[in-house]
This record gives structure tokens, sequence and C-alpha cells, in this order.
């Protein structure tokens, strides 16, 4: 999960395990077993991999949301030693 409860992601880096590309999509999801309406998880994907982290959600029934992956300027990067 990228970012708590209602914050912005944290960084822009794909998270498929072990991959460290850049983010292009932001996948907003949930488990409607355990989180409410309006609650949400946030994972950022790659090119490479928001067909299978989508098809890994859908697959389990769970709501899905795809959208571009923006940068806000004002969230530091992890990678380039800021902290979130």
């Amino acid at each position: 999960m990228i970012g708590g409860l209602g914050a912005p992601p944290a960084q822009g880096t794909c998270s498929r395990a072990e991959c460290r590309e850049p983010a292009a999509w932001r996948i907003d999801w949930r488990n409607p077993r355990i989180h409410t309406d309006g609650r949400s998880k946030t994972w950022l994907a790659c090119d490479e991999h928001v067909d299978y982290l989508r098809g890994f959600l859908e697959a389990r029934s769970f709501p899905v949301d795809v959208s571009p992956f923006i940068a806000d300027s004002a969230i530091p990067d992890a990678s380039a030693g800021g902290r979130p």
C-alpha cells in the first residue's frame, strides 16, 4: 500500500514486488469485507505491471479504479533520499 488512509501516494514507484520502475498508473481499490465505502487503498503501477495488479484485485472481486498517476512535486521521492 502506498500512502495512508486518505493520504496521497508517498512515492512514484511501482507497487509490484521487486519492481523499481516509475509509476504511470494509480490503482485505488478496497476489500468490501473489511473496508467501508469511504476507505480505499492505493497501489501504483508501471506500464508493465498495471494489468497484472488490476487482474490480481479483480480476481478477488475487489472494486478497482485505475487512473493515470500524476506525481505531485510536493511529495518527496524515497528513492531520491526524501522521506514520505
